[in-house]
């Protein structure tokens, strides 16, 4: 039997079946070969125990991708969730996330949630402010339930990994996207015994039978590791079409004279608050890189 490993505790893997959850557990050549299951991946198991659903897992199924944080495989985009308001985003924090994605070669939908506490002309600039940015903008509300249907035909189809800082209502929205989650959840609860949900593990969760979800800890922080200060204007793709127009090759958009992307911001052609970040992070990467 085929199925997909929606959560992983305590060496205990659940895996979704098209006969329910089955709980099991990875076979010892995986240890031996210092292989271990990852939520996402595609695995065959062999029943042990039909009455209870449990199994062991005998196979892993070729993965297209392996992501280190959150771990995971076989992903393939990035929902990032932010608040318009309550709290108020940090863009700052937005930017990195979308990096950090880009680094896992994952393509990035932006929802901002909350959109009820902002007026038109406030989604209009956060969605002129990351037009350039090459995602999808979209608005939602999980408090009031416009913006779901949205946001589900995107995901249609693909396993998603959702990421976000914590209060901006990300588990509304996967309760909005999947009411099945708290029943999932509660299914692996009795399980294993432990008390109620909360986000401390990966875990995915279906939509439909090839629409999972991950949702994720909330993160505050992320550091910008193994990177040169010069490759971080690459993660800006909005100025690609104006370094034609600085003097200097290499130019990194700081301090040169005749820039095509600081003429282009004074403009209005490249989102200030997009290139205030990238001056906040091209200092931060340059001074870490300096000790």
């Amino acid at each position: 039997m085929r199925g997909k490993i929606i959560k992983g505790i305590a060496g205990f893997y659940y895996v979704y079946t098209e006969s329910g959850l089955v709980e099991c557990k990875a076979k010892g050549i995986f240890r031996k070969d210092n292989v271990k299951p990852l939520v996402g991946d595609d695995v065959e198991i062999q029943i042990t125990d039909e009455a209870a659903l449990k199994g062991n897992i005998i196979h892993i199924l070729p993965r297209h991708n392996a992501l280190i944080r959150p771990a995971s495989a076989n992903i393939d985009q990035a929902l990032v969730i932010f608040a318009v308001a309550g709290p108020a985003p940090n863009f700052n924090l937005l930017d990195r996330f979308l990096i950090a994605m880009e680094r896992q070669n994952l393509p990035v939908i932006i929802c901002f949630n909350k959109a009820e506490l902002a007026g038109g002309g406030e989604r209009e600039q956060l969605a002129k402010d990351y037009e350039g940015s090459g995602c999808r903008v979209l608005f939602a509300s999980g408090k009031e339930g416009w913006g779901i249907s949205g946001i589900r035909d995107c995901l249609s189809g693909k396993t998603t990994v959702l990421a976000g800082p914590s209060g901006v209502g990300k588990s509304t929205i996967v309760n909005s996207l999947a009411p099945c989650a708290r029943m999932e959840t509660g299914e692996i609860s009795r399980k294993t015994q432990r008390g109620k949900h909360t986000t401390r593990h990966a875990e995915l969760f279906a939509l439909s039978a090839d629409t999972f979800i991950m949702d994720t800890p909330g993160f505050t922080a992320l550091e910008l590791l193994a990177m040169e200060k010069e490759e971080l204007k690459g993660y800006y793709p909005e100025f690609g079409k104006y370094e034609e127009n600085c003097r200097f090759g290499g130019c990194v958009h700081i301090n040169e004279p005749d820039c095509g992307v600081k003429e282009a911001l004074l403009s209005g052609q490249i989102s200030q608050v997009r290139y205030d970040n990238y001056r906040l992070l091209f200092e931060e990467v340059r001074s870490r890189k300096r000790y």
